[in-house]
């Protein structure tokens, strides 16, 4: 990949306020959730501090019938925002026909060294393609000049793109930091 257009592809973090920003990309029940939750785990431990930003493709309820927060919303509050001592979380009611952008997404996340986005397909930010040969799904990176490698279950795949295997967490985290121009 020609530099010019991975420094374009890293632009979004430097005008977000975030160190750095890497998506996964893949078909559902390919394993980006549990990819994303290993290598968070293995940036926690190197103390980097990690952010994530999640795609659903459908209306979804993070909040539950019932509990105060849930009926406020319901009621017609725009945002409510629920605190504790150990976790706040902020629910946005999205009353327009359009999804919100990556870029607006991000503005409202507090900085972090590395944003991790699952989903997005179509962002122009940095990606891995996860893909399992038991999903048979079609390979994104085909079409996809951001996918900069491949994590599969695929040992024959013959790809021009690094490949790492789904268990390769070091390697993966290696190949992210070295990416984005993590310093330590």
């Amino acid at each position: 990949m020609n530099s010019a257009v991975l420094d374009d592809m890293l632009s979004l973090s430097r005008t977000t306020g975030h160190g750095a920003i890497f998506g996964f990309a893949g078909y559902s029940g390919s394993g980006k959730t549990t990819l994303a939750e290993k290598l968070i785990d293995y940036f926690y431990q190197k103390n980097i501090e990690i952010a994530v930003v999640k795609h659903a493709h459908h209306n979804f309820e993070a909040d539950h019938e019932g509990k105060d927060s849930y009926r406020l919303r319901v009621a017609g509050s725009r945002q409510v925002l629920v605190s504790s001592v150990t976790r706040s979380a902020l629910f946005t009611e999205n009353r327009s026909e359009e999804e919100p952008s990556l870029k607006s997404l991000l503005s409202r996340l507090e900085p972090a060294r590395l944003v991790l986005v699952e989903g997005f397909k179509k962002e122009f930010i940095p990606k891995l393609e996860i893909w399992q040969k038991s999903n048979q799904s079609p390979l994104l990176y085909l079409q996809d000049e951001t996918i900069l490698a491949m994590v599969t279950d695929d040992d024959i795949l013959d790809l021009p793109i690094p490949r790492f295997h789904l268990n390769e967490i070091q390697k993966i985290a290696d190949f992210i930091i070295s990416t984005v121009g993590i310093k330590f």
